[in-house]
């Protein structure tokens, strides 16, 4: 599977990769950051802000834009702003990620 398309799904329901992560980043804004400065999840309502299967699985906010694509570096993904931008053209950019060729 192509790395931008397996990282992807670590920027939703993530509380717990970014908890565990020391480096996060923003897919959006490309902006580094440490998982303490997040300050803003999203997932959570009245009902079941009680429950802790609802609060792990909450979605971060990116401290600098309010995005919600950030990674956490406990994805197993090296958070960089490299790797970042790419996250970024093909996710926010609308650049294709093409399937690799079937080897014959």
């Amino acid at each position: 599977m192509n790395e931008l398309l397996a990282a992807f799904r670590y920027t939703t329901n993530n509380w717990a990769q970014i908890e565990a992560s020391t480096q996060c980043g923003c897919c959006h804004c490309v902006a580094l950051f440490r998982p303490d400065e997040i300050v803003g999840w999203t997932g959570l309502t009245m009902e079941n802000m009680n429950d802790a299967e609802a609060v792990s699985q909450q979605t971060a906010m990116c401290p600098r834009c309010g995005s919600e694509a950030v990674l956490g570096d406990g994805c197993g993904f090296a958070i960089n702003a490299n790797f970042l931008a790419r996250m970024n053209e093909a996710w926010f950019q609308r650049t294709m990620i093409h399937r690799p060729a079937a080897r014959k």
